[in-house]
């Protein structure tokens, strides 16, 4: 038998286990000299151990593990013995719960990632590649669709995904202890450091100060304080130790021939801008107009919306546009607009609130990105591609370029008669009645997309579509009796909700045209909706309605996303590719 822990071979599983190689053991058979043979045995063995090893996580129809680890909602196998021997984390963690599961009678051990985790996060697919490794000594590719991005004119050599998976391994690294993996993963992250864009940067400087990465840690501090990323975003983005360090380096000496009253003036400026940035994460917006009554700072002064767009619940982002005080496509001192925060951020909400004040989405960034184009830098091929189940939530980075590509290529639509206070209280109790029907169809078929255009439209009273089994003789939320409410109140209060349903419509067909024109079809024969009424042929014709209703609606839903998918690929390509070279700022 070969002796495993040979030096001469070409192929071993590395020094990181705690235990010794004596506590491991050695081939004691036989004491004569090795054979010029013996190297090439070694590789052969190992090779095959490496393969035996990794069967027992590939092989799905003989499931020998003894413990699991829930990553992402999705349980993974594992055998505590290999772990134990390869990583002092689990040698310690299987050690302290040694028998707690068997005695309690529930079979195997069952731990959560999260609860394994002190900070941050491991994908399920970064963990399968670790795993992989502590099984079989060797380092799998990575999987295309979680370390790249959607972008087809990437290189995918620095870009978000690509960058976040790297930081997922080394974390995944340093927290259950394999040294040299860490090495490993330092010296990728390394590489990525000065080819990234300067936000990208920041979660590598994250993971190495948590991971102790002095060096790495050195490295990203120096490019972030030669940028020109604001102190805000620093301080909200980075741990304060690392914050102040970038700070103190970008930190002039101030002369005796400077003006202290310049000097004052300016730190005044940023005390009152950090009350509003504060009265923001308070979601205080009535604060925020008390403090531009007490000072001379305006909101577009302290860049509110870009702050409200990063950092704070889409409910104020839509409140301080509501104030009408800021310039909702103002750049701020690197050139991005309210609109590319948003698109870094990711949240549907924020983006389709900014749309509908205004904000512009062919505008670019000083080294030619849209908003657009951020996003898709910014989304994996596994997110972009998933397929959401008739009722399930869609991706919301998925949503984000679709949203942003029917806004590029959106053409101006005629907007409804609006309600009038003459409007007759038949008239408007048909119109409530058929908007809440409509509203209710899209909420039912596409939760998130009707959610999200319910929340932009502020209907979030708009009644729950209480199913197509809904009586006729029903009224709804909207129409609930105030014994209290004066008829005029009523009528307000009534027109108020109407107008609300009426842009909730009016958002999905700007976003979702074919849909909407199928929904608004099927409409037309309102009777359908309530499936529990009339004769049983009557019945079973409204059911075969209905299931051609879905069919309809998700054939739309396909157009309108393989329409978002091939809008402006030619001028994108243009765009993206112009003045690369300021990337690196």
């Amino acid at each position: 038998m070969a002796n495993l822990s040979e030096p001469s071979s070409s192929l071993s599983f590395t020094s990181s286990s705690h235990l010794s190689n004596g506590s491991i053991g050695h081939n004691n058979l036989s004491t004569s000299p090795v054979s010029e043979t013996a190297p090439s045995l070694d590789v052969r063995s190992l090779t095959k151990l490496s393969f035996n090893l990794e069967s027992l996580l590939t092989d799905t129809a003989s499931n020998f593990s003894d413990a699991e680890i829930v990553v992402e909602g999705k349980p993974v196998g594992v055998h505590r013995c290999i772990l134990s021997v390869r990583s002092k984390f689990f040698h310690d963690l299987f050690k302290r719960d040694k028998g707690s599961s068997e005695k309690e009678g529930k079979g195997k051990p069952k731990y959560t990632m999260d609860d394994l985790l002190p900070y941050g996060k491991i994908g399920h697919e970064a963990f399968l590649i670790f795993l992989s490794y502590l099984y079989t000594g060797k380092l799998k590719p990575f999987p295309m669709e979680v370390s790249t991005c959607v972008h087809t004119d990437c290189a995918h050599d620095a870009c978000r995904p690509a960058i976040n998976f790297a930081v997922e391994l080394m974390y995944a690294s340093s927290i259950f202890q394999l040294p040299e993996l860490v090495s490993l993963f330092q010296r990728r992250l390394h590489n990525f450091v000065d080819k990234a864009l300067v936000e990208d940067v920041i979660p590598i400087l994250v993971v190495a100060f948590h991971c102790q990465s002095t060096q790495l840690v050195d490295q990203c501090v120096d490019r972030i304080a030669r940028s020109d990323v604001d102190d805000v975003s620093i301080e909200k983005e980075l741990p304060f130790e690392v914050a102040e360090n970038v700070k103190l380096i970008r930190r002039k000496p101030v002369s005796d021939d400077e003006e202290s009253m310049d000097v004052e003036e300016d730190r005044l400026l940023a005390k009152r801008i950090k009350r509003i940035h504060k009265a923001l994460d308070s979601d205080d917006v009535e604060l925020v107009k008390l403090l531009l009554t007490e000072s001379n700072v305006t909101l577009d002064d302290a860049y509110a919306l870009h702050y409200a767009a990063a950092y704070c619940d889409p409910k104020v982002v839509q409140e301080v546009l509501n104030l009408r005080l800021a310039d909702v496509n103002l750049r701020n001192s690197r050139g991005y607009t309210v609109l590319h925060i948003a698109a870094m951020r990711r949240e549907p909400s924020v983006l389709v609130s900014l749309l509908e004040k205004g904000a512009s989405a062919s505008d670019a960034t000083r080294d030619g990105q849209t908003a657009v184009s951020i996003c898709k830098r910014s989304t994996r091929p596994k997110d972009y591609h998933s397929k959401a189940e008739q009722g399930q939530a869609a991706n919301k980075d998925k949503l984000c370029i679709e949203v942003l590509e029917r806004e590029m290529r959106r053409t101006p639509m005629g907007v409804d008669g609006t309600a009038t206070p003459h409007t007759h209280d038949e008239d408007l109790q048909m119109k409530l009645s058929y908007l809440e029907s409509r509203v209710g169809l899209a909420k039912l078929f596409f939760p998130t997309e009707a959610k999200l255009a319910m929340d932009i439209a502020s209907a979030v009273t708009a009644p729950k579509f209480s199913g197509l089994a809904a009586s006729k003789g029903s009224n709804g939320n909207l129409r609930e009796v105030d014994l209290n409410e004066t008829p005029a109140m009523q009528k307000k209060r009534l027109l108020s909700q109407l107008e609300a349903l009426k842009k909730t419509v009016e958002t999905g067909r700007r976003f979702f045209p074919n849909c909407s024109e199928v929904l608004d079809k099927f409409m037309e024969d309102p009777d359908v909706v309530y499936l529990d009424e009339g004769t049983p042929e009557e019945q079973r014709m409204k059911w075969t309605r209905y299931v051609e209703l879905k069919d309809d609606v998700q054939k739309a839903f396909t157009k309108d996303k393989a329409e978002n998918r091939n809008v402006l690929s030619s001028s994108s390509s243009t765009r993206d590719g112009a003045n690369k070279r300021l990337r690196k700022l």
